[in-house]
């Protein structure tokens, strides 16, 4: 699903830029679904680390995959030419997309971490008031 709007997008883009045919072809929509494959492997680090701080699981699964993602535009370098803002451009990418998934993922672990306390407290509070009545 990613994959597709990230490809509609582009089209999109290609289009109103003036561009009616994808200049790279097949190679570009190989070298997307690798980064993306990158990318879901960076996210399942980061939600999966068994490391306590969040901030501190999200720089260990962030730094290993955008190194992964230099060295794979790299390598497509030696296929092609790469344009001169190659590297600006997925580091802007990846990692605006890697901080967002971050933010949303935080988001959720304290919704639950919140959820979670208030049912451990509402069952207390319907443990003690049990025990007063006996």
């Amino acid at each position: 699903m990613i994959y597709t709007a990230i490809t509609l997008l582009n089209s999109v883009l290609y289009l109103c830029n003036g561009i009616y045919e994808d200049p790279s072809g097949n190679w570009h929509e190989l070298d997307r679904a690798m980064i993306l494959l990158i990318g879901i492997a960076a996210f399942e680090l980061r939600t999966n680390l068994p490391v306590k701080p969040l901030v501190l699981r999200y720089v260990t699964a962030y730094i290993p995959s955008l190194l992964l993602t230099f060295a794979y535009v790299w390598s497509t370098g030696l296929r092609e030419p790469l344009a001169k803002t190659a590297y600006r451009d997925i580091w802007i990418n990846f990692t605006s997309l890697f901080v967002l998934l971050s933010i949303i993922n935080t988001a959720v672990h304290v919704y639950k971490k919140k959820r979670g306390q208030k049912e451990k407290d509402k069952k207390k509070r319907v443990e003690f008031g049990e025990e007063k009545r006996q």
